[in-house]
């Protein structure tokens, strides 16, 4: 009777890698001579080929929140894929060196906007991502990325900026994919003259777009323990977290529909 159990319990043990089916590695890949390291992440439960999604870090670099969201998009059947905005998978603990690469990165557009669409093909050319099905979200600095991004013609059919910077496109006539711009209500890093600025051109444009404010919420709302960097006007918003995750998540079922395991 003991070897009976002893050998189910056995057989449950070796059940669970397939049941814990999250898969990640790191892919390096290159971009203007030098080389990114980003995060993959997919749950090899899930069949056949399904939406892929971009995530673009914080001007923190890629660390560890970034590969957490991608993550949570992989457990949900989506292929995931973590940009290296910075090189060699970078990340930083300071302000001021996190800032001065962002600074560096945005001052040339040409540049900060080829290494976010070489982080898109690495997604793109999964074998398990169907090519017609791609997003991108972003987080503050990763946010105005993906604005970018989708400013520039990627095939996205949807774009999602967290909190982010709100760069205004020099057309509209590129965007092909809806864009949500979840803000905190009072978030003092990005104006309301310039999400105020950003509507404007998306209507003239006549862009599909949706705006979602969160009262109260400042800036980082969505990163627990934002507010322990020492930055003023930066916080976690548990409600506005929770909340903006969901708004995404219903843009991408209403573009891509739900992943089948």
């Amino acid at each position: 009777m003991l070897r009976v159990i002893l050998a189910i319990f056995l057989g449950l043990i070796g059940i669970a890698p397939a049941a814990a089916a999250l898969k990640t590695q790191t892919i390096a890949y290159s971009y203007g001579g030098k080389t990114f390291k980003g995060y993959l992440a997919y749950d090899d439960s899930f069949s056949g080929k399904r939406p892929g999604v971009l995530v673009v870090h914080e001007f923190w670099g890629l660390n560890d929140y970034a590969r957490s969201r991608a993550d949570q998009l992989a457990k949900l059947g989506f292929v995931a894929f973590a940009a290296d905005m910075f090189g060699d998978g970078k990340a930083f603990e300071h302000p001021e060196e996190a800032s001065a690469m962002a600074d560096a990165v945005r001052s040339n557009l040409a540049e900060w906007v080829g290494r976010a669409q070489a982080a898109l093909k690495v997604l793109q050319d999964h074998p398990n991502v169907d090519s017609s099905k791609l997003a991108a979200i972003g987080y503050c600095f990763g946010g105005a990325t993906v604005l970018q991004l989708a400013y520039s013609g990627a095939d996205l059919k949807a774009a999602v900026t967290f909190h982010g910077a709100l760069p205004l496109p020099p057309t509209t006539k590129s965007i092909k994919g809806k864009i949500l711009i979840l803000h905190g209500g009072d978030d003092t890093h990005v104006t309301p003259e310039a999400l105020q600025a950003l509507k404007a051109k998306l209507d003239e444009g006549k862009v599909d777009y949706r705006v979602v404010v969160y009262p109260g919420a400042v800036h980082s709302f969505t990163v627990p323990g934002a507010e322990k960097r020492g930055m003023k006007g930066i916080a976690y918003n548990a409600e506005a977290d929770r909340k903006s995750w969901d708004e995404m998540l219903k843009l991408f079922q209403g573009v891509f529909g739900t992943p089948k395991k």
